[in-house]
């Protein structure tokens, strides 16, 4: 029996409990890499318009991996605030089941002190998940000496869902520190394919650093701390970041999961990144860890005729 068939038909699991099932977000590592995508307060954070794109395989040992991209770009506009959009693809299981996620940002900068700036930010989105039946295996399919060859009795459930979300946060920032809580899924849209409800339940976001300069100003380092909850699942994550000149290493450490190490390049406009997860769980043997590349394109702009703060944080 092949090994594609196996992972396929463990879908059925978990289409079986889309009845009341509430799933979990896909995620990248590479936090302020994607900064959209962790807060939408980093809407426009940087000034000028910014094209940035993400790629994550997780797992590429396994047949069924999770492979997530996304693009994004986002600038502040004067008097106005900043403005951006993201595109998310995540694909599960070789294409068996795909979301969509296209959404809007809008985050409105204010300046509390000469020292001390927030963001607040606010995302709309349009999500669509999709199943592809006819990849799926079901156990009246199996004939004990040839495998998969008999016709399903199953009955397909939805084949999309459709459905629309709401996401806000906020940053506190200085020259040297910086600080962010956000929600995703405020209104915990439902997204059964099956048999309904599937509410996606609210995911809350902490993350908190510092950039602290080390000699004649060249070289930084940032300690950083991100937490993350959604229903039952808890995460936080530890890390340390060294940047020197256009290089940037980083360390992680993904609670009870895994190690991720980091190289980041800037020069210019343009910055790319690789990290690699160290998976330390019970999978290590079998998945392979998981691979994450970021490429990003900064412009240039005018400035405004108000002082704007950009705000000071990692790359990565």
């Amino acid at each position: 029996m092949k090994k594609s068939a196996l992972i396929l038909s463990a879908f059925i699991a978990l289409l079986a409990s889309l009845n009341t099932a509430r799933a979990q977000d896909p995620e990248f590592t590479q936090f302020y890499a994607n900064p959209l995508y962790l807060n939408p307060a980093f809407a426009g954070a940087q000034r000028c318009p910014r094209v940035i794109m993400n790629y994550r395989n997780q797992w590429p040992a396994l047949t069924g991996q999770f492979v997530t991209t996304s693009v994004s770009y986002d600038q502040f506009i004067c008097h106005i605030g900043g403005v951006g959009a993201l595109f998310a693809n995540d694909k599960a299981g070789e294409g068996t089941l795909v979301t969509n996620n296209f959404s809007l940002f809008y985050a409105k900068p204010i300046q509390i002190t000469r020292f001390f700036s927030i963001s607040m930010g606010f995302q709309a989105t349009y999500a669509e998940k999709r199943v592809d039946w006819d990849k799926l295996t079901f156990g009246d399919m199996i004939d004990p000496r040839r495998g998969f060859v008999n016709p399903t009795q199953e009955v397909p459930g939805r084949g999309i869902s459709r459905y629309f979300d709401m996401s806000a946060g906020i940053l506190g920032y200085s020259k040297t520190l910086f600080f962010g809580f956000a929600v995703n899924h405020l209104t915990e849209p439902d997204e059964y394919l099956q048999v309904g409800p599937s509410p996606l339940p609210r995911k809350y976001t902490g993350h908190a650093g510092a950039m602290i300069p080390v000699g004649n100003g060249d070289t930084y380092i940032s300690p950083n701390l991100l937490y993350q909850a959604q229903q039952d699942f808890r995460q936080l994550n530890m890390g340390m970041y060294v940047m020197r000149g256009p290089i940037t290493g980083g360390l992680w450490y993904r609670d009870k999961d895994a190690f991720i190490v980091l190289i980041g390049f800037q020069q210019g406009s343009f910055k790319a990144g690789y990290s690699y997860d160290v998976t330390v769980s019970r999978l290590a043997n079998k998945s392979s860890g998981s691979h994450e590349l970021s490429f990003a394109m900064q412009f240039s702009c005018k400035k405004c005729p108000k002082r704007f703060r950009p705000l000071s944080c990692p790359s990565f």
